[in-house]
């Protein structure tokens, strides 16, 4: 296998029997990004002289003896739109163009001490309120599998960059999917943690739709890099006091239940997804799993009425204070930035979303009660073009089976492959679990994971 495919699981045996060196696998890395960014444009700058020193960090480590952190030597790529002291933070936007962070994200800092080698940030669409990943600031990244594609949003350079081979780990977030549907469509691991495991900064640490979480090519590498970003911090009051570690062992399903619903009451599944879905479902009674069909009573149109509410009082007002209620400064935000920002100030009452949340729930908590954990797909289309407009979000987000999962946001759901579609992308499934079972969904992933054997297969990947 080419290096720069290895999951972080592999780099670290071959670094431990020294039989590869962190400096060599970063080496692979930087090249394949070299070779692969002027057709993906995933990554927004790269830091080689840092990496290169930590990489040496790692390789005088592995060379002494000495105590091994959790993802020492490991070539990690940051969103962009976590912040770094120091360094611009401009989140695709021409209107933060040059600006410098005066903090940095507890996320990045706890990656850092773990070993991480950081060698680069990733790109975002404009203030991550998009599903594609384009912007007028970074151009347009596209999808390795399909280059007339997107990568999904607003992760999609995180979510390329790992499909394209020009990192071994990736951090994302997630308001509304944007961890999950890049995962989906580029083909590799995502999680998005409950609400409160993953600590972050104010105002969105205390969205409970939003999580930053991790990106891998693999379900170990996922939960590994979930072990290092969970936990308390003194800086978030929302961050949960304890965190059980994640186990990836793959083992039997024997016992447990699982509910199947392939279209969440009422989305436009597309043929391939939904047969790929139901693979998946045949898998995980195949590793022991009792998997039952199912109906909820949401649909896309119930989700939006839920879910505009909270954008219009938290997302919503972030832009448009951006703003300023300039109207040239409005002129220079991205168009699907706008409409965001339109379709969130017609909303309803934040009060009455809230009551509808609450009844949104409900369903889901009854189906919990006798299930384990819940399969679906992430995203009901095979794609979207790599350049796609956005403008309007209430049919994109008709699309998008990721926003329930927010709207009841302390559930985790792991995000992983379930095929091919016929235009060349990948699908996925969501596993969601029990409120706060993070547990649960990594079990059922790494049997699903060593059942398909799609992923960890070297033909999966895309030729560049």
């Amino acid at each position: 296998m080419e290096l720069f495919r290895l999951t972080a699981a592999e780099a670290t045996t071959l670094f431990r029997s020294r039989e590869l060196s962190p400096l060599e696998l970063l080496d692979a890395v930087l090249a394949r990004t070299a070779a692969t960014e002027p057709e993906v444009n995933a990554v927004t700058e790269q830091w080689v002289d840092e990496a290169r020193a930590a990489a040496a960090e790692s390789e005088r480590r592995f060379a002494r003896g000495e105590r091994v952190r959790p993802l020492e030597g490991i070539p990690l790529m940051l969103k962009e739109e976590q912040p770094v002291a120091g360094r611009r933070i401009e989140e695709g936007s021409l209107l933060e163009q040059g600006t410098i962070a005066h903090e940095t994200h507890p996320v990045v800092e706890r990656v850092r001490a773990a070993g991480a080698v950081i060698h680069g940030r990733t790109s975002t669409p404009e203030y991550s309120c998009a599903p594609v990943t384009h912007s007028a600031l970074w151009g347009v990244t596209r999808n390795p599998f399909n280059r007339q594609l997107s990568p999904g949003g607003s992760s999609g350079g995180a979510g390329a960059a790992l499909a394209a081979g020009s990192t071994v780990l990736a951090t994302g977030s997630d308001i509304g999917g944007s961890i999950r549907i890049p995962s989906a469509f580029c083909g590799v691991v995502g999680f998005k943690p409950p609400f409160g495991r993953v600590p972050g900064l104010a105002p969105f640490n205390s969205d409970t739709y939003c999580a930053d979480g991790p990106m891998g090519r693999s379900v170990a590498d996922v939960a590994r890099l979930q072990n290092v970003m969970a936990g308390p911090w003194a800086g978030d009051q929302a961050a949960l006091p304890t965190y059980p570690a994640l186990s990836a062992e793959p083992g039997s399903l024997a016992g447990l239940r699982i509910a199947l619903c392939v279209d969440l009451g009422g989305y436009e599944v597309d043929r391939a997804v939904e047969r790929n879905t139901r693979e998946v479902a045949a898998a995980l009674a195949d590793a022991g799993a009792t998997v039952n069909e199912v109906s909820l009573p949401w649909g896309p149109e119930l989700v939006q009425r839920t879910a505009w509410p909270h954008f219009g009082a938290i997302m919503g007002p972030f832009i448009e204070d951006i703003a300023h209620g300039d109207p040239a400064r409005t002129e220079l935000l991205m168009p699907y930035t706008r409409a965001f920002a339109r379709s969130a100030a017609e909303a309803g009452s934040y009060v009455e979303g809230l009551v509808a949340e609450a009844a949104f729930y409900r369903p889901f908590g009854e189906l919990m009660a006798d299930h384990n954990a819940l399969l679906c797909p992430t995203v009901a289309t095979t794609g979207f073009a790599a350049d796609a407009d956005c403008t309007d979000s209430r049919d994109v987000f008709s699309q998008l089976m990721t926003l329930p999962f927010n709207v009841i946001g302390r559930v985790p759901v792991l995000a992983v492959p379930s095929g091919m579609a016929p235009n060349g992308l990948p699908t996925g499934v969501q596993l969601v679990g029990r409120t706060y079972d993070d547990a649960a969904v990594f079990r059922i992933g790494a049997a699903l994971e060593r059942e398909l054997a799609l992923w960890t297969d070297a033909s999966w990947w895309p030729e560049l």
